[in-house]
């Protein structure tokens, strides 16, 4: 059952040294403000998942906190690479990170077993790539009723999922809507879920398109208004697309990147702040 505490706490409380961690969201709900409390308290060598990382995983690998991370894309939205990503692969600063990469589907795929309670997935994917070449996580597996040789992909079961969503209500019910991606799986597949919300509602009212996770997949709510700056989320706020040009200047030198995450970040200083 769902606990509402705060981010401080329930971070401390259910993110710890090792784990792998999911912090899912698509284009919107981004949990920006769990990730940034993660770097405050110094969780370390972590495992990330994330179908897009994108800047909120740049800012957590670039601050040494995470030792493999495991995804299907990864670039700033709109702008370019990613380049505290592209630091610490190609030279290892501010330390070595190990890739598993995949494809979108395959993704979506592995949560969708790991929430199904399944070892493994199986799709049509990958031929021609050479991405099961550098995996252990993908095989080939022969259809028992066609003879049809697919792929197979093994099971994605995070020790956290952490995502954000719009409303909860004093339950520790959650519902998000909107381009809504892969969080579902994500949490359903983890051990632990995290949940920072716009904010605590009375009753959930029913939304077009909208998910309700129920209070006893989720281990801890908390009130987190704007807590995907910079990205949105649907019917509270927009997205911040002048944070993400500013991002790549930011990133591309290590030492404005170090001040940056200090200044703003460590402090808890919120972006739209540091950007002006």
């Amino acid at each position: 059952m769902a606990e509402i505490r705060s981010l401080h706490d329930a971070v401390a409380g259910l993110i710890h040294d090792g784990d792998t961690v999911a912090m899912e969201g698509f284009t919107h709900l981004i949990p920006y403000a769990a990730a940034h409390e993660v770097i405050r308290q110094g969780i370390t060598d972590l495992t990330l998942v994330r179908m897009t990382p994108d800047v909120v995983y740049d800012q957590l690998i670039g601050a040494g906190l995470v030792r493999k991370l495991v995804f299907s894309w990864g670039g700033n939205p709109g702008v370019g690479s990613l380049h505290r990503f592209r630091d610490a692969v190609e030279n290892g600063w501010p330390r070595p990170l190990e890739l598993d990469e995949h494809s979108h589907a395959g993704m979506a795929n592995r949560y969708v077993a790991g929430a199904s309670k399944l070892p493994f997935a199986v799709l049509r994917g990958y031929r021609g790539s050479d991405i099961p070449a550098r995996t252990d996580t993908i095989s080939t597996i022969t259809c028992p009723f066609t003879g049809e040789e697919l792929a197979a992909v093994a099971a994605l079961n995070p020790d956290v999922t952490v995502i954000h969503a719009q409303q909860a209500d004093r339950a520790g019910n959650v519902q998000l809507w909107g381009l809504t991606g892969v969080q579902k799986e994500a949490a359903l597949a983890a051990g632990r879920v995290l949940v920072t919300v716009e904010e605590i509602v009375e009753e959930l009212q029913p939304r077009p398109g909208g998910i309700v996770l129920p209070t006893w997949v989720i281990d801890a709510v908390c009130v987190v208004p704007d807590g995907a700056h910079p990205s949105y989320a649907t019917g509270y706020s927009v997205r911040d697309n002048a944070f993400y040009q500013a991002w790549d200047p930011i990133a591309r030198d290590r030492e404005t990147f170090t001040r940056w995450i200090e200044e703003n970040v460590r402090t808890g200083l919120d972006e739209e702040a540091a950007i002006r």
